[in-house]
C-alpha cells in the first residue's frame, strides 16, 4: 500500500494567528502562556488536517516560533557565546537571538536556498560545543501522541546544519565540528525512539547543491553513526535534482529517501535504478513551492509502474515543505471562480496527496470524481482567453540590444549626475519605506472597504507623505523618499496595478519571524495599463528642494516574490515585467524625478542552486533589470537595493546590471559582505547598510561611524553612500528618528575625516 505524507506545513495559521500572537507577546500585551496556547492550537489544527485527509503521518517539528534553523540552535545547545546564554534557552532568550538585545545585535539572517524564506545563520567557532538543549521537539511529539496522531518528527540534518552555518574564526572549517555534533544528533534520535517514534524525517537539502568532496564523503560517516540510534530515517532532499550526489544519497544506511520529483523529475529513472530493495522511496510529486493545481492523472501515469515495482515502498509527498505556500483556499471568495479552480494551497495539496494515495491503492475509479474535476480545471486554464495578450508578445519580439544599454558608460553618467544633484560626500538616504503606523493601515483598510472616498484617502496619504518629508528634512537627510504610506507590500502594490496578476485575501506566506507576505499570482501576460507611482512621487517632490527618489520594485523581485505561471519560461515573464517597469521609470523621469530606485532584493534568491545553471539565469535576470532602467537620460541616477544575500560569487553579474548606485545589507555581517565588492573593484557607487532595521536596537553614531570607516577601507570614499540596510516599514517612528539622527551624525563625521568638500566634488564633475 502506498503511503502519503508532507514534509512540513505552514505554521502561521490560516489568519496569521502566530504573527498576531508573536507581536502581542513582544509588545507585552500577552504572556508566554498565551503565546504557547496559540502555538499549540496551530499545531493541533495542522495535525488534524493531515490526519483527516488520510495521510499516514503528521509532521512534527516543522513548527517554529521564529525559524527552524534557530530551533535547531536551541535544540543543539549552540547559541552564540556572545549572548552569554547557557545550552538550554527559554523563549525570551530564543527571541533575543533572532531580534538582538541591548548588548548584542541579532544573529545574521539570509535566504533559505532559493526561496523567499529567511533563516537565522548559526555562528560556529573552533570551541563551539553542542549539547542536548531546549526540549521543545520532544514536547511536541508527546503533544501529538496525546492527541492520538502518528508523529513523524522532522530534523534538519547535521550536514545541512553545518553547511548553512557560518565560521566566525579565520582558518577554521565548520565541517571539523561534525564529530562533535553527531553524538548530540544520536541522542536526539534515541530519545525520539524512546518516545515510540517509528520514522524520523531528516532533511539534507544540501544534496541538491554542488558539494566539495569533503562534504560528500562526510555523509557516509555521519549516517553510519546516526543509523545506530535504531529509529527509521527518511533522508529528504529537495529544491533540485541530486545529480552527482544521487549515488551518495542512495547508498546511505537510511530506511528511506525522499526526492523532489518536481524540480528533479528528470532523475526518476536513475533514482529507481539506484534505490536499494530495502529502502522506501518518498516521491515529491506535489509542488510545495507554487500554487498551481497538480495534474493528478499525469502523476498517476508516471508513477503507476513505479508503484507496481515498489508496492508499499512508494510514498507520495509534497516536493518540499508546504511552508512556502498559503494555508488554504477556503475563504478566498474574491478570487475569480475560474482562476480559483486552477490553484491549490497547502490544504488542497494535502487533499491531492490523499487522492493520489487512494488511486494507487484502490484504483482510479475510487477517486473518479476528484480526478475528473482536476482535469476540467486544467483544461479550463489551457483554454482561457485571459492568459495571453498579443500586444505583449509583439513588444517582446521587438526588443533589441539598445533597450538594455544606457547611453553612456558609468563614469560619464556619474559626472553628469553629480553636476545635476549636487550631493555632499557620503550622501545620506533611506531605502524607501517609513513606519507603517496603525493610522496608515487603518486608512488603507477603510479605503478598500469603501469607508473612505478616493479624495479622502488621497488627502490622508498626502498628510503622511508630508510628515515623512518634514521629518527627513529635519533630520538632515540628503536624498529623500516619500515613505510609501500608500503601499501595502513592495510586490503586491505594483502587481495590483499590472495586467496578468491576481490577488488573494489570505494567501499569506511566512518570510521570517512574524513577517508575512501575500505573493500575487501571475496567471497571464504582464503589462502596465497606467502609471502606478508618478502622482505620489510628484507630490512628494513638490514639498522639498532636495532630490526625491522614485521607488519601484524590479522585474526579478516581482517575479521571485510572486507565484509565477508555469506554462512559459520564467525568463519570458521577467521580460514582460521589465517592460512594464520601464514604462513607469520613463514616466517618473518625465515628471522631473532625478533619482529612481528599482529594488532587486530577490536577485540572488533566483540564482539556481547549481553553478552550471547560473550563467543562463544571470544573463536574463541582468538583462531584465537593464531593460527596466535603460530608457532614461545619463543625468537620471538609477539605484537598486539588495538585502540578506551572499553576493561575492555573482559580483560580475551585479556589475552587469549597471545601476549607478547599489545599496546592500551589511550591518549584521559587520561589513563582511562588502569586502567582496572591494576585492572585485566594483565600479559604481555603493551604500552599505550601517544599521539593522530588523532589530529594535538603536545603534549609536559611533557604531555606524565604525562600520563606515571599515567600508571606506575597501570602497573608494567618493563612491560611498550612507543608509540603513533595508526599508523602515516595520519600525516605529521613535526608534527610526533616533537611528537616522545617529546615521546622519556618522556621515558628517566621515565627511570631516575625509575632508572632501562639496566644492571639490562638483569641480571634479
Amino acid at each position: 500500500m502506498a503511503r502519503a505524507h508532507v514534509l512540513g506545513v505552514p505554521r502561521i495559521g490560516p489568519q496569521r494567528e502566530l504573527k498576531s500572537a508573536l507581536e502581542a507577546y513582544w509588545r507585552g500585551d500577552i504572556d508566554e502562556a498565551a503565546l504557547q496556547s496559540v502555538a499549540s492550537g496551530i499545531r493541533q489544527a495542522n495535525w488534524q488536517r493531515q490526519h483527516a485527509a488520510g495521510l499516514d503521518f503528521v509532521t512534527v517539528g516543522d513548527f517554529a516560533f521564529y525559524d527552524q534553523m534557530l530551533n535547531h540552535v536551541a535544540l543543539l545547545g549552540c547559541a552564540p557565546a556572545r549572548f552569554g546564554f547557557g545550552s538550554t534557552l527559554g523563549l525570551a532568550e530564543y527571541f533575543q537571538l533572532a531580534r538582538g538585545n541591548a548588548a548584542s545585535p541579532a544573529m545574521e539572517m539570509t535566504k533559505w536556498f532559493d526561496t523567499n524564506y529567511h533563516y537565522l545563520v548559526p555562528e560556529l567557532k573552533p570551541d563551539t560545543q553542542f549539547s542536548p538543549g531546549t526540549a521543545w521537539l520532544f514536547d511536541e511529539v508527546a503533544e501529538a501522541r496525546t492527541a492520538g496522531f502518528n508523529p513523524k518528527p522532522v530534523l534538519i540534518g547535521p550536514l545541512t546544519f553545518l553547511y548553512l552555518a557560518k565560521e566566525k574564526t579565520a582558518g577554521f572549517s565548520r565541517l571539523d565540528l561534525l564529530d562533535r555534533l553527531l553524538p548530540v544528533y544520536g541522542a536526539i534520535l534515541a530519545r525520539l525512539k524512546a518516545q515510540g517514534v517509528e520514522w524520523v524525517q531528516i532533511d539534507e537539502p544540501i544534496l541538491a547543491l554542488d558539494l566539495d568532496a569533503d562534504w560528500r564523503t562526510a555523509f557516509e560517516r555521519a549516517y553510519h553513526q546516526l543509523n545506530a540510534a535504531g529509529v527509521k530515517l527518511l533522508l529528504a532532499s529537495y529544491f533540485g535534482p541530486l545529480r552527482e550526489n544521487l549515488q551518495v544519497a542512495m547508498k546511505l544506511p537510511v530506511a528511506g529517501v525522499h526526492v523532489d520529483c518536481v524540480r528533479g523529475g528528470d532523475e526518476l529513472a536513475q533514482v529507481i535504478d539506484w534505490l536499494p530493495v530495502s529502502k522506501v522511496l518518498s516521491a515529491g510529486v506535489i509542488d510545495g513551492r507554487n500554487v498551481w493545481a497538480t495534474d493528478l492523472a499525469a502523476v498517476l501515469d508516471r508513477f503507476e509502474e513505479v508503484h507496481r515495482r515498489l508496492g508499499d515502498r512508494l510514498w507520495v509527498a509534497s516536493s518540499c515543505s508546504l511552508l512556502h505556500v498559503p494555508v488554504s483556499l477556503t475563504g478566498e471568495t474574491r478570487l475569480d471562480p475560474e482562476l480559483r479552480r486552477w490553484l491549490a494551497f497547502a490544504d488542497e495539496k494535502i487533499t491531492a496527496l490523499a487522492v493520489l494515495k487512494t488511486a494507487f491503492n484502490a484504483g482510479r475509479a475510487a477517486v473518479a470524481a476528484a480526478l475528473a474535476d482536476n482535469q476540467q480545471a486544467l483544461a479550463s486554464r489551457r483554454a482561457s482567453t485571459r492568459v495571453h495578450d498579443a500586444a505583449v508578445g509583439e513588444r517582446l519580439a521587438a526588443l533589441t540590444a539598445t533597450h538594455d544599454t544606457r547611453n553612456q558608460p558609468f563614469a560619464a553618467r556619474q559626472a553628469a549626475q553629480r553636476v545635476r544633484l549636487k550631493l555632499p560626500p557620503f550622501p545620506t538616504t533611506t531605502i524607501g519605506s517609513f513606519p507603517q503606523t496603525a493610522e496608515i493601515r487603518s486608512a488603507r483598510a477603510r479605503f478598500r472597504k469603501g469607508e473612505l472616498s478616493e479624495a479622502e484617502y488621497t488627502a490622508t496619504m498626502q498628510r503622511e507623505i508630508r510628515r515623512a518629508v518634514e521629518k527627513q528634512e529635519a533630520l538632515g537627510l540628503d536624498v529623500l523618499v516619500h515613505g510609501e504610506a500608500e503601499r501595502n507590500d513592495m510586490v503586491e502594490y505594483f502587481g495590483e496595478q499590472l495586467a496578468g496578476y491576481a490577488f488573494t485575501q489570505n494567501g499569506w506566506v511566512q518570510s521570517y519571524g512574524s513577517r508575512c507576505v501575500k505573493p500575487p499570482v501571475i496567471y497571464g501576460d504582464v503589462s502596465r495599463p497606467r502609471p502606478m507611482t508618478v502622482e505620489w512621487t510628484r507630490y512628494a517632490q513638490s514639498l522639498t528642494d532636495k532630490p526625491m527618489k522614485g521607488m519601484l520594485t524590479g522585474p526579478v523581485t516581482m517575479l521571485q516574490w510572486s507565484f509565477v505561471r508555469d506554462d512559459q519560461p520564467r525568463s519570458t515573464t521577467a521580460l514582460q515585467i521589465a517592460l512594464a517597469i520601464r514604462d513607469e521609470v520613463n514616466d517618473l523621469e518625465a515628471a522631473g524625478i532625478g533619482i529612481i530606485q528599482i529594488d532587486e532584493p530577490a536577485y540572488r534568491e533566483g540564482l539556481p542552486l547549481r553553478k552550471a545553471d547560473w550563467p543562463a539565469y544571470l544573463d536574463w535576470a541582468s538583462r531584465a533589470f537593464r531593460i527596466s532602467a535603460s530608457g532614461v537620460a545619463d543625468t537620471t541616477q538609477i539605484h537598486t537595493h539588495m538585502c540578506y544575500s551572499e553576493f561575492n560569487d555573482i559580483l560580475p553579474a551585479i556589475a552587469a546590471m549597471d545601476a549607478d548606485v547599489i545599496t546592500i545589507e551589511t550591518s549584521r555581517s559587520d561589513m563582511e559582505l562588502l569586502r567582496g565588492f572591494g576585492d572585485f573593484n566594483y565600479p559604481n557607487e555603493i551604500g552599505p547598510g550601517v544599521y539593522d532595521i530588523h532589530s529594535p536596537r538603536v545603534p549609536t553614531a559611533a557604531d555606524m561611524t565604525r562600520l563606515l570607516e571599515k567600508a571606506a577601507q575597501v570602497i573608494p570614499p567618493d563612491n560611498l553612500w550612507v543608509n540603513p540596510d533595508c526599508g523602515l516599514k516595520t519600525r516605529g517612528w521613535a526608534e527610526t528618528e533616533a537611528a537616522l539622527a545617529n546615521m546622519v551624525a556618522a556621515a558628517r563625521t566621515l565627511r570631516h575625516t575625509y575632508a572632501r568638500p562639496l566644492a571639490a566634488t562638483t569641480a571634479q564633475a
